[in-house]
Parts: structure tokens; C-alpha cells; sequence
């Protein structure tokens, strides 16, 4: 009996590990197959594509999404959405539904911008057709041609600003807003960005610029997403002097030496500046117009800058070295110059010129030969070797000698011609000439009248115009 109940649960246990393992069904009837299978055909595979025709910016374009089943024939009725990007994250546009050609079309005005023209589409899927997506698709923008305008005076005064605008707007007036170079060309030059501007809504933007010289200018507008590249006329802006230019009699020779145009004066007024004698400066003068054994040291001498007219009209920054107890009288008087618009045809320092050993000094020579203003030079007196000249003392100071000749012992220097002739501006031949009164205002002699007529000398405090060395030295000659 014992024997019987182990076989039975014997039987048992190994036809529950049939069971298992799968030997046999687990009831009558079971499919073979995946327990879990519907027996219903899996969703068929569909494509997804999106496309657009090339249309302006600011108009509606047709958005056509074809939905294909993978052996290419037309899903209908299907719903398709369509997004676009926008900002960042997908927005929707509309959900058509595909037609018998397995196409749906929606419309969607285009952006100026490129980056807003991006779209897709999606079908969800349903029981007969898998769902499918199509790629990101630009929309293609026509660019609209561009007109470009730069307006402005065609005249400036030196020194002032003037205003520029720029128009940009599209072949059929659409005002553009994007930014435009404004680019300049001086006179024998290259073309040059002069500043980048961008223009408002209304397709304009104005600058204000301020050339020293003829210039010429253009608009060049990049182009964008959707308007095309686009460069404007050319626009020329004369640069005429504020104020007159010297003329001159006719045959009236020209300066022997010539010498570049100073640079142009900036801000309002002569703008004098009395300084000491800057290191670079220093170093320039040693050797030239200073030596060991001058009478006057560096810490006895000043820079001497102010603006000037000149002779072309326009104002030019200048510079003279002078004595400490002179430097204010020679700067307020050529100062006065420049307010009373009396022409100075250069005033480099005389260092400039080089060492003369005709003069012991820096070349005075060629400075007069320039038709050069200058004030200190340690040297000779011009045709008087070894005898000291009373501009070594700084306190001498020498204006448009060109036109305004001095006699020296071996004859007029630097030239003849204007001897006996004057000028209203230039050129002096009395003690009534309006030059020669602003200088004694200032307290600047008229020392040799017409025998040095571009020579004066500040007055010491006690009324001498000259230290007494010079004068023994000199006597009663010329002592320029």
C-alpha cells in the first residue's frame, strides 16, 4: 500500500515538470504558439515628408506633408500635425488631413528670420499605418533686392562734425533692419570701415563723423536671411577751412625748404599750453639748439604749444621753446594770432632744421628758408660768427621770416623779394601793421624794425628788451 502512494506522487511530479518545460500542453486546445499573440498584423511602416516652395519673407507659403506607406502608395485620411520651431521649442501650426495623394497643406507666414522657417511634421499612427515623423525642414525664402542710401553734406568745415544717414529698404520699399558698414576713403587711400551702424525700423540710422581731410563714403548692408546684399552710391564730403587762405602777390617766390603740414589743431580756441621741456623733446634739442655753455638750462626753458591759421586756412598745432619769464607773453601773443586769424605759415621748433656749424647752433637758415616761426635757438647771430644771437636767451621770437626779411652783413636773408613789399596778414613794414600792434600788446618789441622785420623780444621787467650781453656783443647792428 506504501508502494502504491509513492508511485502515484511520483506520476505526479513528473507531469507537472512536463508541464514546465513544455512537453506537454497545458490544456486541451492551446495555441503552440506566443501565449500572448493577438494574431492581429503588425502596423505597416510609413515615410513622412515635408516640403515648401520659396516664398518672400512676410508671405504665406504652402506647407505640403506627404505621408507614403512603405511601398510607396498614399496614406488618406490621416492626420498630420504640423510644428515649428520657435524660440527654442516646437509650437503648433495646424492639423490637416492627407488627401487621396496622401498629401495635407497648410499655409504659414515665413519669417524675416531664418531660424523661425523651421518645421515638421508627425503622424501619430493608428491600427493600420505605423506612426513616422519627417525631418526638420527649412522653408526657402526669396531674398528681396536691396536699395541702400547714404545722405549727407557734401561740404564740412575742418574740425566740425557733420551727420551721415543711411537708408536701407527693399527693391519694393520694405524698410530693413540690420546692420550696415559705413565705410570711408580719404584722398590717394584705401577703403576703410569707419563704423558699423544698425538701422531701426524704419530701415534708417544716422552717425555723426568729423573728417580732417576730403573723404568719400558708402553704405555697404551685409544682406541677410532675406534680403540680398547691397551697397549704396558713392558720397563725397569736401573738407574746406575754416578760415581764409593767404594769397599772395603774384611772383612771389616759394620757401626754399619745404615742410609737411602740421598736424590739424583739435578743440575750440588756441588752446594754449605752457609746459616744461618733455624728456623727448630734451633729447631732441641737445646737440642742435642747446649746448653746454648756453646761457639758459633746461629748467629755465618751456614748451610753447597753441594752435594757428595756416596760410591754406586751416588751423595747425604748433610749438616754440622759449624762456620761463617769456614763455607767457610769446604764447598769449600767438595766441592772440589765432584769435585775430593772422596767418603763421609753420612753427616747428628750430631743432627740427639740425645742427649748423655756420651758426653754432640749430640751422636758422633753413628754418628762415622754410618761412618757419620759432623762438630759442643757443647760436650765432646770422652773419655775425661768435657773436651770440639774443634768441640763445629764449626770449626772441621770429614770425613768418619768409615774407618778412632780415639784413644781415652779407645781405637779405632768406630773401629779397619781399623787401619794400608788404601784405595786410603776412607781411609787416611798419609799427602800424596790425601784427606788429597785437605784438607790442603782449609786450613784444618790434626791436629792428624793417632791418629784421620778422624778429620781436619781450621786454624785461625792467624794460630792457634784451639781456646786456647781447646788446654790448651787438652794438648798434642788427642782432638777430
Amino acid at each position: 500500500m506504501l508502494l502504491g502512494r509513492c508511485t502515484t506522487l511520483l506520476l505526479t511530479l513528473v507531469a507537472g515538470l512536463a508541464l514546465v518545460v513544455g512537453l506537454v500542453p497545458a490544456a486541451a486546445g492551446a495555441d503552440p504558439g506566443d501565449p500572448g499573440d493577438s494574431g492581429e498584423p503588425p502596423p505597416v511602416a510609413t515615410t513622412l515628408t515635408l516640403t515648401a516652395p520659396a516664398r518672400y519673407a512676410d508671405r504665406p507659403t504652402d506647407l505640403v506633408a506627404t505621408l507614403t506607406a512603405a511601398d510607396g502608395t498614399p496614406v488618406v485620411d490621416a492626420p498630420i500635425t504640423v510644428e515649428r520651431y520657435v524660440r527654442g521649442s516646437w509650437e503648433p501650426v495646424a492639423t490637416p488631413t492627407t488627401d487621396a495623394a496622401g498629401r495635407a497643406a497648410t499655409e504659414a507666414v515665413l519669417s524675416r528670420s531664418g531660424t523661425d522657417n523651421i518645421f515638421r511634421a508627425g503622424f501619430a499612427g493608428d491600427a493600420t499605418y505605423a506612426a513616422s515623423q519627417s525631418a526638420a525642414f527649412r522653408a526657402p525664402v526669396v531674398k528681396r533686392g536691396s536699395r541702400v542710401r547714404l545722405q549727407g553734406p557734401e561740404r564740412v568745415v575742418d574740425g566740425r562734425k557733420v551727420r551721415l544717414r543711411v537708408v536701407w529698404r527693399t527693391g519694393n520699399g520694405v524698410p530693413v533692419q540690420a546692420k550696415v558698414d559705413v565705410r570711408r576713403k580719404a584722398r590717394g587711400g584705401a577703403w576703410r570701415l569707419h563704423r558699423t551702424v544698425i538701422t531701426s525700423s524704419d530701415g534708417r540710422a544716422e552717425l555723426r563723423v568729423r573728417p580732417r581731410v576730403d573723404t568719400v563714403w558708402r553704405a555697404v548692408a551685409r544682406g541677410n536671411s532675406w534680403v540680398e546684399r547691397g551697397t549704396s552710391p558713392v558720397h563725397r564730403v569736401d573738407n574746406v577751412p575754416p578760415g581764409e587762405p593767404v594769397v599772395l602777390p603774384a611772383g612771389a617766390p616759394r620757401p626754399r625748404v619745404s615742410l609737411p603740414a602740421q598736424p590739424r589743431a583739435s578743440g575750440p580756441g588756441p588752446q594754449l599750453r605752457v609746459s616744461r621741456i618733455p624728456d623727448g623733446v630734451w633729447r631732441s634739442m641737445v646737440g642742435r639748439s642747446w649746448r653746454p655753455g648756453c646761457p639758459v638750462g633746461r629748467a629755465g626753458l618751456r614748451l610753447v604749444r597753441v594752435n594757428y591759421y595756416g596760410y591754406d586756412g586751416y588751423r595747425h598745432r604748433g610749438e616754440v621753446v622759449a624762456a620761463a619769464s617769456a614763455a607767457g607773453r610769446i604764447g598769449r601773443a600767438l595766441a592772440a594770432m589765432h584769435e585775430r586769424r593772422f596767418p603763421i605759415r609753420s612753427m616747428y621748433r628750430v631743432d627740427r632744421f639740425g645742427w649748423s656749424g655756420r651758426l653754432n647752433g640749430a640751422d636758422d637758415y633753413r628754418s628762415m628758408a622754410a618761412g618757419n616761426t620759432s623762438a630759442f635757438n643757443c647760436r650765432w647771430v646770422v652773419g655775425r660768427p661768435g657773436v651770440r644771437s639774443p634768441h640763445s636767451y629764449g626770449r626772441s621770437l621770429d614770425v613768418n621770416p619768409w615774407e618778412n626779411p632780415y639784413r644781415a652783413s652779407h645781405g637779405w636773408t632768406p630773401n629779397s623779394w619781399w623787401v619794400g613789399r608788404s601784405h595786410p596778414r603776412v607781411a609787416w613794414r611798419s609799427r602800424g601793421h596790425a601784427v606788429v600792434r597785437l605784438m607790442a600788446a603782449h609786450g613784444l618789441r618790434w626791436t629792428y624794425g624793417t632791418f629784421d622785420a620778422h624778429h620781436f623780444d619781450a621786454r624785461t621787467t625792467s624794460g630792457r628788451v634784451v639781456p646786456g650781453p647781447v646788446a654790448r656783443a651787438c652794438g648798434t647792428e642788427v642782432c638777430h
